[in-house]
């Protein structure tokens, strides 16, 4: 048998003793069936909140002590059309991400996008939830209001995330995931990842697009939908042209390659037709596990069958004997009542 109490026990023998105490002395008293009944009540709700189980197997759990912050590109070359033929790339890159959050299960998330600037959208969390709906309502960049971009905008904005996870968690290992297409739009030389590397532990450089390019649709940043369903808009039907033709984006690896280099993770060119490949979480990873339900060194975690239920279905049988017989009580005051009424 194992107990997995909600609260300390000797805070519950605490709160339950006087309560119990009552109970033994009205039986004592000559009160015995109901009294009986609300002490055995009394006795399960103690039993229920040392939540009682059995051992029922075990299973493997790996819960990552890491950091990981996504950096992703949001301009409009993110929508163009190569990706599993003439998909957006950012289908590609949604689903990578999905993938990444598979391999380190819990792990704390954090996305950074940009594109004529950068922007945290997500701060680190263990809500996944929350970075893959950010995902899914994101649109790039509006095609009115580019002005071209850097690949290394967001350099300063990972270095400043990065160095506070340190300082405020410095056992925890920190990853960076590196996602665009490594075109740089503006003539300046793009900014250097350099100075985050001394916070990376592992991570990679996902590329996306190809050396042949997509055409992009003109994006306005409305939000298809209403409500809760409004997804990002990523194209209007009408494609960004120059010079009389579709505008093309094309993949520059050898950019990607610089930042991968940057920052001491690998380069991975990315295509719907190959699987992601990750790299193995950092030495800090440990495996974490229920210690009432007991581990092995390999992450092996023992799962508990809860039998807790079993003694609120006796509180609910009681309490419902407690109902009958208030209603029968006040059923019988009402007719003393009528029947003193009458005379």
């Amino acid at each position: 048998m194992i107990f997995q109490p909600v609260l300390n026990v000797f805070l519950l023998m605490v709160l339950f003793a006087p309560v119990i105490g009552i109970a033994v002395w009205m039986l004592v008293r000559g009160h015995r069936v109901m009294w009986t009944l609300r002490l055995v009540m009394l006795l399960a709700c103690f039993a229920m909140l040392l939540r009682p189980g059995i051992p029922g197997g075990t299973t493997q759990t790996l819960a990552t002590d890491t950091d990981i912050v996504i950096v992703l590109d949001t301009t409009a070359s993110i929508v163009a059309e190569d990706w599993n033929g003439d998909q957006p790339r950012l289908d590609g890159a949604r689903a990578d991400v999905q993938a990444i959050v598979d391999e380190y299960p819990g792990a704390r998330f954090a996305l950074i996008t940009f594109d004529a600037a950068a922007e945290q959208r997500l701060p680190l969390t263990t809500d996944t939830t929350a970075l893959m709906s950010s995902l899914e309502i994101l649109h790039p960049e509006v095609t009115a209001q580019s002005r071209g971009s850097s690949i290394g905008i967001a350099s300063t904005m990972l270095e400043e995330t990065l160095s506070t996870a340190a300082d405020t968690a410095p056992d925890r290992a920190r990853m960076v995931f590196y996602l665009g297409d490594g075109e740089q739009t503006v003539t300046a030389e793009p900014e250097s990842f350099a100075d985050s590397a001394e916070f990376v532990d592992g991570g990679g450089v996902l590329g996306y697009g190809t050396s042949d390019g997509g055409p992009m649709q003109i994006t306005s940043g409305a939000v298809t939908g209403s409500g809760d369903e409004g997804t990002g808009d990523e194209g209007s039907g009408e494609y960004i042209e120059y010079q009389g033709e579709r505008a093309m984006s094309v993949l520059d690896d050898s950019n990607l390659q610089d930042i991968a280099d940057q920052l001491g993770v690998a380069f991975q060119l990315r295509s719907s037709d190959t699987a992601i490949e990750l790299p193995e979480a950092p030495a800090t990873t440990t495996n974490h596990s229920d210690s009432a339900a007991g581990s092995d060194a390999d992450g092996s975690v023992g799962n508990v069958i809860e039998l807790y239920w079993v003694f609120a279905l006796l509180i609910v049988l009681l309490l419902g004997v407690e109902l009958a017989r208030a209603t029968m009580l006040i059923a019988q005051l009402r007719g003393l009542a009528v029947r003193r009424g009458d005379a």
